[in-house]
């Protein structure tokens, strides 16, 4: 069902991406299903702390069962996520929460949101220049993994957050961006 609604998003997505003045790029587009291992586990846990949903229901409320990453230039970074966002909610999407990690955030530099369809499909849009896509992505991703599993000790959950912190210290940080306001609806 997941695969089923993607594909109608990405479609959005791909539109926005064309159309979009500020030159923005959407990127990462082989990410845009969660691993079919990791969408299983989040299914499990949903169900194991809301025994009355099925596994369909579950997987629609998963924020980040889809997402998307657009990426901009710093100087066209915060227009260019004010026009995605008026592109997605004139698709009739509504944001249910945006967090503007540059401001306060040393070991991770973007803005992620999320939306929801109005059938209910919960999705991702992450917000990047190309340089924190890559630090995210390429540089500081597996430090992520480790610092999230449960069975790293925490000397090592240290090392890596502080790995995340040096690596971010070098990643420019966008014009005007603490103009982005977190958000959170309300019952989320």
């Amino acid at each position: 069902m997941v695969q089923f609604r993607e594909r109608a998003l990405t479609g959005k997505m791909e539109k926005a991406a064309e159309r979009n003045s500020c030159n923005g790029r959407l990127v990462g587009l082989e990410f845009r299903i969660k691993g079919e291992d990791r969408l299983k586990e989040k299914i499990a846990e949903k169900i194991e702390h809301e025994p009355d949903r099925t596994p369909a229901e579950a997987a629609r409320e998963i924020n980040d069962a889809i997402r998307y990453t657009f990426c901009f230039e710093p100087d066209k970074y915060v227009r260019g996520y004010g026009e995605i966002k008026q592109r997605l909610e004139a698709s009739e999407y509504r944001m249910i929460y945006c967090k503007n990690h540059w401001r306060d955030d040393p070991e991770y530099k973007g803005i992620n949101t999320r939306w929801v369809t109005q059938e209910g499909q919960r999705f991702e849009v992450q917000f990047h220049t190309a340089e924190s896509f890559h630090a995210k992505q390429e540089v500081t991703h597996g430090a992520y993994e480790r610092s999230r599993n449960r069975l790293t000790e925490r000397s090592e959950r240290r090392e890596v957050e502080a790995y995340q912190r040096d690596v971010c210290t070098f990643v420019d940080v966008p014009i005007d961006v603490e103009s982005i306001t977190d958000y959170k609806e309300e019952g989320i």
